[in-house]
């Protein structure tokens, strides 16, 4: 199938019932993969709505339809669980989040094609459809990318579409897995999978919720308040399941926590809190997470990131050669950027050689790391050759600080 590609209708399942959904995940179970993605809305709430679930295997081509009432999802978690079957996403984090919300597991073993993909030089985070044409040279009929996934019933081109997500991804993952192979980078990707399976990586606990924010403090002791503030904030969305903002807006967690009201008329006054809300249950909530970040140590609570204006001039200066030495190792090596070191890294590695980053452990350290850190010390040097930049040895005394 070159040119345009839909998927045939007629031959999907669609289970409705918790029987056919416990014939099919068995089914499914008897392969070595199963490819699977997940149609969910947001709108109006915090937790993401499960409302469709597709898989595949070799054999099998199943659609799931969760928002049917009595069906069972118990046998569909069980194979997310099942060890001996890897689970194929593109781009998984919101489909296990999803499932670990419901079952209280990560899926794995796992593959995330996104992932793969940008070890095998496709760029950084690139997209499904965008995978499919450069690897198989199918284009994909996006017409059914915008369904409302809640609405039913969901028309068979719909359907296609959504099926579409997971039955291309079959030949995606086999491509991409013998690329890996060929590289000698399997290991890397497996580096990659052990934190996508770490269930400290789907924790949204509240106490962190700050850190999410972008916005000023004016002083230190605003931080204890904006901590406090964004953790109730965070907590209450989560419990009664409605979006953060509508709650109380960033700007007016800033305001607050710059502020430092202690009554509610003083609430009141903040341009971004109304009156009714200084008033309520809501506002009573938030002076006290005011009370309680007043009676913070600042001291004893992480510092927000600063940017690189907390570099000294020095720094800066290693942090322009560290990032030279990054786009030449991404071109080079094909891997994306992004994946070897963050912007983040990069300052941290700027600062110190001993900075706890992912840069400097695992296969970043082999192919970056490493060599980033000779580049520090002055053994290596960065120069030119034929148009590319290139890492040279620095010969001993060659390089004389001006």
């Amino acid at each position: 199938g070159r040119g345009t590609h839909r998927q045939d209708a007629q031959s999907m399942e669609l289970i409705t019932d918790s029987q056919s959904l416990r014939a099919a995940a068995e089914a499914l179970a008897e392969g070595p993969y199963v490819t699977v993605d997940t149609e969910f809305m947001r709108d109006g709430t915090y937790w993401p709505e499960l409302c469709l679930i597709q898989m595949a295997n070799d054999t099998h081509e199943v659609i799931v339809d969760p928002l049917q009432a009595g069906l069972d999802l118990a046998p569909f978690f069980a194979l997310m669980a099942n060890e001996r079957v890897l689970k194929v996403f593109h781009s998984a984090r919101q489909d296990i989040e999803i499932i670990y919300r419901l079952a209280g597991a990560v899926p794995k073993p796992l593959f995330d094609t996104q992932v793969a993909a940008m070890v095998c030089g496709f760029g950084e985070s690139i997209g499904y459809s965008g995978l499919v044409s450069r690897l198989l040279e199918i284009k994909i009929d996006k017409a059914s990318q915008y369904t409302d996934w809640k609405k039913r019933p969901l028309s068979k081109r719909q359907l296609a579409y959504a099926l579409g997500d997971v039955t291309h991804l079959r030949a995606v993952y086999r491509e991409l897995s013998r690329r890996l192979a060929e590289s000698g980078r399997s290991d890397w990707l497996a580096e990659e999978m052990a934190q996508l399976t770490d269930p400290k990586t789907y924790d949204n606990n509240p106490q962190e919720a700050w850190k999410r924010l972008k916005g000023r403090l004016r002083t230190q002791r605003g931080l204890g308040i904006l901590v406090e503030v964004a953790a109730w904030r965070e907590a209450k969305a989560q419990a009664r399941n409605v979006p953060r903002n509508r709650l109380l807006g960033d700007n007016a967690i800033y305001d607050i926590a710059n502020q430092a009201p202690q009554t509610p008329e003083e609430l009141a006054k903040l341009r971004s809190i109304s009156e009714r809300f200084a008033k309520s249950r809501q506002g009573a909530e938030v002076l006290e997470a005011v009370a309680r970040g007043l009676a913070r140590d600042p001291k004893s609570l992480e510092q927000p990131k600063k940017g690189n204006n907390a570099l000294t001039p020095e720094a800066l200066a290693v942090l322009d050669l560290l990032r030279v030495h990054l786009k030449a190792t991404a071109a080079r090596s094909g891997v994306a950027a992004k994946l070897i070191a963050t912007a983040e890294d990069l300052e941290k590695l700027a600062m110190s050689d001993k900075a706890d980053i992912a840069a400097l452990k695992g296969w970043r350290r082999e192919l970056f790391g490493a060599a980033a850190l000779r580049l520090k010390r002055g053994e290596l040097a960065l120069g030119i050759k034929d148009g590319e930049v290139h890492l040279l040895e620095a010969a001993p005394g060659a390089i004389k600080p001006q």
